[in-house]
């Protein structure tokens, strides 16, 4: 069992559900534009994305633990990487073949989907292989690239490209159903950047955190967060989402706590975690209530 543990380990997996959720609001946004889709099609999707996902976060632990960042990192339930690769040094290749078999398969499903569906999904295809390859190595040491990068692909990318491959076209439900990850995403890792800015720095990166200090970082979160109801609202009131997506607005008993909690203990790790913790909730339930409402 402990081998199967650092075999899965790369992979991040308790990370992986916020792949369906951003997924989900793809699947609504298609299915309330277009009233059907099929399910086959739903799957593979799916597949890509968690695959994309299992891809970013294996070549994260390479690149960290060759730069020797793993290994001074303070680890929390939510940040921090596995800590497979510094316990077993040895499986650092296993992690880079996880990266590229995934990899693989991302590029395999995009080629089905890009045969079925025609141009339409290029641009956006190769821009999110694009955001998966640099992102550790090159984007987070780029501050305000680093802050927009996970919200590009978790949002626009992800949420946009499922309905895309859904259905063939854009449509601005998905776009103002993607903008609710765009911003809930660039702050679950804005907030995920706080515990490290010291160890980040001393290898190189330049996350916004390191650039502007971690209270002001968290302003930054506030504002995103708050733009992530605005955004719900601003679809919701131009009727390119339904009445009941606004179920999503729920989740904002959980923004006040964390909200003051993030500016409160900005430089306290050890205070901060329950607000890394409530701010993973609000990323996987949000997307969730805002797709079940473009579902019924």
């Amino acid at each position: 069992m402990v081998e199967i543990k650092y075999i899965l380990g790369p992979m991040r997996l308790p990370f992986l559900i916020l792949t369906p959720a951003c997924v989900a609001l793809g699947f609504g946004a298609a299915l309330w534009t277009q009233g059907y889709v099929a399910p086959f099609q739903v799957i593979m999707v799916l597949v890509g994305a968690v695959s994309t996902h299992i891809s970013v976060n294996a070549l994260n632990e390479y690149f960290d633990f060759k730069s020797g960042l793993d290994f001074h990192t303070q680890r929390t339930p939510f940040s921090g990487g596995s800590g497979t690769l510094p316990a077993n040094p040895h499986m650092a290749n296993h992690a880079l073949v996880i990266a590229i078999a995934t990899f693989t398969v991302v590029v395999g499903i995009g080629f089905y989907f890009l045969i079925l569906r025609g141009p339409a999904l290029l641009a956006i295809g190769i821009l999110g292989l694009v955001l998966l390859i640099f992102y550790t190595p090159w984007i987070t040491h780029h501050p305000y690239m680093c802050l927009v990068a996970p919200g590009l692909g978790f949002g626009p990318f992800m949420v946009m490209g499922t309905h895309v491959a859904l259905t063939g076209s854009y449509s601005w439900t998905a776009f103002a159903a993607s903008l609710i990850p765009f911003f809930l995403v660039s702050n679950l890792l804005l907030l995920n950047q706080f515990p490290d800015v010291e160890e980040d720095r001393d290898v190189g990166r330049k996350h916004l955190p390191i650039v502007i200090g971690r209270r002001a970082s968290s302003l930054v979160y506030v504002g995103f967060l708050l733009m992530a109801y605005l955004s719900l609202i601003w679809g919701v009131y131009n009727q390119y989402l339904p009445k009941a997506s606004l179920f999503g607005l729920a989740t904002a008993i959980l923004a006040v706590p964390v909200s003051i909690g993030s500016y409160r203990y900005a430089g306290n790790v050890k205070k901060l975690i329950p607000s890394m913790g409530i701010n993973v909730a609000i990323n996987i339930l949000t997307p969730v209530l805002v797709s079940i409402g473009l579902i019924i």
